[in-house]
């Protein structure tokens, strides 16, 4: 699934006149870079939610015979569900035996998604995470299981009671996880919108939630203009 309905705040005035998944980097749009990606890595099927400037996304798709692939759109035109509520919609149509990778339209990368898809298998839901600086990190015990999650900026830091979080690794979240059907399912109990990291936290006390890190990994959030420019240097460079 890729995460393609956001408003791309960060991106205007590129984003008052179309969405985010369409900005150029290297002339093609995010959304053509991830759909490459996952097809080159053996993904065949892929879904795409849909809000800000839904028909250019979907006219986009429509025009490139949807690159080949199957790809199903999840509407979210009426409202934005955040992104747990996001995956929740979808949920009729995933495979309902296969783990779901999911992927921000507005991520570049050099992770192997064929080889973090095939890592996934022993766990509920497996997040690709980096060492890379920021202000926000999931936190982890030694067994790379998710204890909680803290703001450093502010020294917020929420877990599940019993899993009070004094964790031994602190990563950044990437953006890219694999979330298995089982725990996918508790969704059901959840409000239409939730953000994605609220459930993991709420769920890591009984789910097997790990960390993947990944040696090597090369990462950039294509989220701010002043990062478009890099953007294009960053895809010549992998």
């Amino acid at each position: 699934m890729i995460f393609a309905a956001g408003l791309g705040t960060r991106l205007k005035p590129l984003t008052d006149t179309m969405p985010k998944a369409l900005v150029p980097v290297a002339g093609k749009p995010l959304l053509w870079h991830v759909v490459h990606r996952l097809a080159d890595a053996g993904f065949d099927r892929v879904v795409v939610n849909v809000h800000h400037f839904a028909d250019q996304i979907i006219d986009y798709l429509d025009r490139h015979g949807r690159f080949g692939l199957d790809i199903a759109v999840s509407n979210e035109r009426e409202q934005l569900l955040e992104t747990g509520g996001a995956i929740r919609k979808a949920m009729p149509l995933f495979d309902a035996d296969s783990p779901v990778l999911i992927h921000n339209v507005d991520i570049l990368s050099n992770i192997d998604l064929r080889q973090l898809y095939a890592n996934a298998t022993d766990a509920d839901a497996l997040l690709l995470v980096s060492d890379r600086r920021t202000q926000r990190y999931l936190l982890f015990d030694d067994d790379n299981r998710l204890v909680g999650w803290t703001n450093l900026a502010t020294g917020e830091v929420r877990g599940p009671q019993k899993l009070q979080p004094r964790a031994s690794q602190r990563y950044a979240f990437s953006g890219i996880h694999v979330l298995s059907t089982g725990l996918m399912r508790r969704m059901d109990t959840y409000p239409e919108r939730f953000p994605i990291i609220d459930f993991y936290l709420n769920e890591c006390a009984s789910a097997c939630i790990k960390a993947q890190p990944m040696p090597g990994l090369r990462l950039m959030d294509v989220g701010k203009l002043d990062t478009l420019q890099e953007a294009e240097q960053f895809l010549m460079s992998l």
